[in-house]
């Protein structure tokens, strides 16, 4: 019987042990999670995703969660009788379309993801970008051929504000944050798309790694010839190839740039069809995703 448990207790204190550099190199510092694609509607998945986020917890990380819902808005609006439109790769987002948005990400995904964090602990508290002024924005005006185009109550971020993130975070909370936001002109909201919300959040948090969840392996070097992963970028090499980019991955890659190019020492896009990928990403170097640095720190060579 000794025997037996000796050998299966020993790969499991070897897997800990293996994840001491990154426990040390990671304690204290803040990690910025986008939740969203598949992580966000499997089951599965989802329970998963609030493991990983609580033991990044336990682990002395501080794990903050911006979400989105576009899947979950979809189905409400057509509950409603709204047809959802999309313009320039954005949804169109009228006055009508803004109150489901705001109780579908508010009321619905926000609660789901805070309900189950909180089965591990008092640790989870839900926000949204409007509250304590930790989102500010404007009316965004794509530009299809040239021309500007009104999508309704879309915005762009103007301003953050991270007291209330920064006192949950010191007390041992974990933020989950909607991606609303305040209006900077007037007393309405804005729906504001989420991977650029996460990239702002943990620019202005000072976020040691901003980590965006997607339903692919990463960016492909030469997709659709190739399903070749790009394991690693810099800022440049990755600015040079956003013209080429598919419409989808354009705001997550636009906002791990943004990200390293405002203070954050990584940004990565991992694959959330993977269970608990965001601790295979953090705590192994079999890194599983695309890992975007800055220019200027060659030091950071190898990181993972």
């Amino acid at each position: 019987m000794t025997t037996t448990r000796k050998h299966t207790a020993l790969p499991k204190a070897q897997i800990l042990i293996e994840a001491l550099p990154w426990l040390t190199r990671h304690h204290g510092k803040t990690v910025v999670i986008k939740f969203g694609g598949n992580a966000m509607v499997d089951e599965d998945l989802k329970a998963a995703f609030a493991q990983d986020v609580v033991f990044l917890r336990h682990a002395g990380l501080k794990p903050v969660v911006v979400h989105g819902g576009g899947p979950q808005i979809s189905a409400a609006l057509d509950k409603h009788g709204i047809v959802s439109e999309f313009k320039a790769g954005l949804r169109v987002t009228t006055e009508d379309a803004m109150d489901v948005v705001r109780m579908v990400l508010a009321g619905q995904v926000q609660r789901e993801l805070v309900g189950l964090l909180n089965q591990h602990g008092p640790f989870a508290v839900g926000l949204t970008g409007e509250d304590a002024h930790t989102l500010t924005a404007t009316r965004h005006r794509p530009r299809i051929d040239g021309e500007p185009v009104d999508i309704g109550r879309v915005g762009e971020i103007t301003a953050t504000d991270t007291g209330a993130l920064e006192a949950l975070l010191a007390d041992g909370r974990i933020p989950v944050v909607s991606s609303i936001a305040r209006s900077q002109d007037d007393h309405h909201v804005y729906n504001v798309n989420a991977d650029t919300a996460a990239a702002a959040l943990a620019a202005a948090l000072g976020a040691e790694t901003l980590m965006v969840l997607t339903d692919v392996e990463g960016l492909y070097e030469d997709w659709p010839n190739s399903d070749e992963v790009i394991s690693r970028l810099t800022a440049s090499q990755l600015e040079k190839l956003l013209p080429e980019l598919s419409s989808g991955m354009v705001p997550k890659m636009e906002g791990c740039l943004h990200a390293v190019r405002n203070g954050v020492t990584t940004a990565r896009v991992i694959d959330g069809r993977v269970q608990h990928s965001i601790l295979l990403e953090i705590f192994t170097d079999e890194g599983i995703g695309t890992m975007v640095v800055p220019d200027e720190t060659p030091d950071t060579q190898g990181e993972s």
